[in-house]
């Protein structure tokens, strides 16, 4: 019964932390400093894990295409080297904002075409409504009706200022050919 009643230490002789030796990293065998590199290793994977998912939530958040979203997320699988690569290269801008810029820009020319402001289709200079030529350019924005002369749109079939009734035209009477005068044939 000796043999049996014979105590084991932990870490001793036949026991499986002897066979195998404690976990040294980078070769540390001090088991304190051995900790504290396999925080810091945990810690950095931590991070660079959080860091491969705020690049997915942030792509999203920036890039419509979802082919581009899984081609940063998979560059952040590289540890660090493909999340600063992305912060590089992504959009400067989240979608949201994009959408409500354009919508800003609508609105504030809805409110010029409401105030009576347009732009001519030629210069993108400012105009007015009642405008028949653009004073920048000078070409021609509406044609006058031939009765008040105030200024048509194209569409119009009627005047709205005096209910005269136009004639559309069409595009050989709009722009007449001139013809040349044919000059005497040289006689000999």
């Amino acid at each position: 019964m000796g043999g049996l009643a014979r105590a084991v230490t932990p870490g001793g002789p036949g026991t499986l932390a002897h066979a195998v030796g404690p976990l040294a990293v980078f070769g540390i065998n001090d088991s304190s400093l051995s900790l504290a590199v396999s925080l810091v290793i945990l810690f950095l994977v931590v991070v660079w894990l959080a860091l491969v998912y705020w690049t997915y939530a942030d792509a999203r958040r920036r890039v419509a295409d979802p082919m581009l979203i899984g081609c940063a997320t998979a560059a952040s699988l590289f540890p660090y080297v493909g999340t600063v690569i992305y912060m590089i290269v992504r959009p400067p801008e989240y979608l949201d904002d994009v959408h409500e810029r354009e919508l800003e820009m609508q609105a504030a020319e809805a409110r010029l075409a409401q105030a009576g402001f347009q732009l001519c289709p030629h210069c993108d200079r400012e105009t007015r409504e009642d405008y028949l030529r653009c004073p920048h350019c000078l070409r021609k924005l509406k044609d006058p009706c031939p009765n008040c002369a105030k200024p048509l749109e194209p569409n119009w079939r009627i005047c709205p200022f005096c209910e005269h009734e136009i004639v559309p035209l069409t595009a050989a009477a709009r722009r007449p050919r001139r013809r040349r005068e044919s000059a005497p044939e040289p006689t000999s």
